[in-house]
């Protein structure tokens, strides 16, 4: 992988993470690479760089600018979805590996060399489905579903409906954490700052849903240069297989093998946010999951969909670009240390 930038996200309030169901006592636990996209491409718009954007991005075979999806980080600890071919590890009968939806980062990295995990030290906090290092006493996951209740009311004060909306409430020193990956060297240089511009104005102004009531908003960006954390140094990455860190939708010219690989896949919707119409449905998109590992004869490219309703006046990108990772296919397991 290429430079790029490792933006750490530290929530001031709830967020609201739509799910793809749309329903609102349910909240997703990740913010994908598709809607971090479109946040940041609506944040280029209002800061004068609209067209600039779009042209290096969705309107270019190559991308000068990718996205991962955003993860729970806590404290120092990066958390992710492992990649599906290593994980869950064999049975346990004190640990349930398969509860865990995110794993951190150094896990994946021990179990791509080959690694195995002590079932002595690590546990599952439920409610974010995370696995944390074993400690007395157990501390808490890096955040919580809630559910907040609310009520509209007309403008003569005669008709209230309640309603209750899903969120996530984030511990202290938690968060979400994403890699921006470019192109080039050059890329880095056009695209540093507008995009650190970008991650404060969405910091302030919120991101994902209700941020018309303040959800959504964070402290002031962490932006670090740098990816050293996900150069995984194992014996054998050179065979075709790469794990995927964002939502994927393949370009013409991808050569995925289809048939070999480990994969899941998720439909996305959502509704349009324009100037020109506000909440028109996007075209429904079938995209490739975080967490996927893909066997490919080169690295994973992916492209951007036009999902514009029918008739609308301009179009509506969805990223769908890969930000994946080579890993080992197959890997020879050790005992645990």
């Amino acid at each position: 992988m290429s430079s790029g930038l490792l933006i750490r996200l530290r929530p001031v309030g709830p967020w609201r993470i739509g799910p793809d169901s749309g329903d609102r006592d349910r909240v997703d636990r990740i913010y994908h690479s598709d809607s971090l996209y479109s946040a940041v491409t609506s944040a280029m718009g209002r800061l004068g760089m609209l067209e600039d954007w779009l042209e290096a991005t969705a309107r270019s075979s190559e991308p000068a600018v990718r996205f991962s999806s955003c993860f729970p980080y806590q404290g120092k600890t990066l958390l992710v979805v492992p990649p599906r071919n290593l994980w869950p590890p064999p049975p346990s009968s004190k640990v349930r590996w398969k509860g865990a939806r995110f794993v951190p980062l150094s896990v994946v990295e021990s179990l791509a060399a080959g690694r195995g995990l002590s079932e002595d030290g690590w546990t599952i906090d439920g409610p974010s489905e995370c696995l944390l290092p074993f400690s007395t006493p157990p501390v808490p996951g890096p955040f919580r579903v809630s559910v907040r209740s609310s009520a509209g009311i007309d403008r003569e004060g005669e008709s209230v409906a309640p309603h209750s909306t899903a969120c996530l409430e984030f511990a202290p020193g938690c968060g979400l954490w994403c890699v921006v990956n470019f192109s080039n060297s050059a890329a880095q240089e056009r695209w540093t700052k507008p995009l650190t511009a970008a991650f404060r104005l969405l910091s302030d102004s919120g991101f994902g849903g209700k941020r018309s009531q303040g959800w959504g908003r964070a402290e002031m960006p962490e932006i670090s240069e740098g990816l050293s954390e996900l150069q995984f140094h194992t014996e054998d990455v050179a065979n075709g297989a790469y794990w995927l860190l964002s939502l994927f939708h393949p370009a013409a010219s991808d050569t995925v093998e289809w048939s070999q690989g480990n994969y899941t896949l998720t439909t996305r919707g959502g509704r349009v946010e324009s100037d020109a119409r506000w909440g028109d449905p996007k075209k429904q998109t079938r995209m490739v999951a975080e967490g996927s590992v893909l066997v490919a004869s080169a690295e994973p490219r992916g492209s951007a969909a036009d999902v514009a309703p029918d008739g609308f006046p301009h179009p509506v990108y969805r990223a769908g670009f890969a930000l994946a990772i080579p890993i080992p296919l197959l890997v020879t397991k050790q005992a645990a240390s």
